[in-house]
């Protein structure tokens, strides 16, 4: 994979999201249709307000209106301080997909 396609990428990660979850926040739990953690990105300390939903891709810190986004890219690239091609990169590496 030479250009980035985030489409495909994004998809193959929704399809796996349990699975990146658990990875990156082990310490949280499946409720329903969404994954609730504590937000590594800030102190928290209690789950509840960081979640995104597993089947749709969207997320949110719901304690700061200005932390969501709508995929799974966009979440791993908020979780570690990257760019969203960066982002893309590392799933498509993780995901077996370059």
């Amino acid at each position: 994979m030479t250009k980035l396609d985030f489409d495909r990428i994004n998809a193959e990660a929704l399809r796996r999201l349990l699975h990146i979850v658990k990875r990156f926040l082990p310490d949280g739990r499946r409720e329903g249709d969404e994954w609730v953690a504590l937000n590594p990105r800030r102190e928290d300390r209690t789950p509840g307000s960081f979640k995104i939903n597993l089947t749709t891709g969207y997320w949110a810190d719901f304690a700061k209106p200005d932390v969501a986004g709508r995929d799974v890219i966009g979440f791993v690239a908020y979780l570690f301080g990257k760019t969203r091609p960066q982002a893309a990169k590392a799933l498509a590496k993780m995901l077996g997909l370059v």
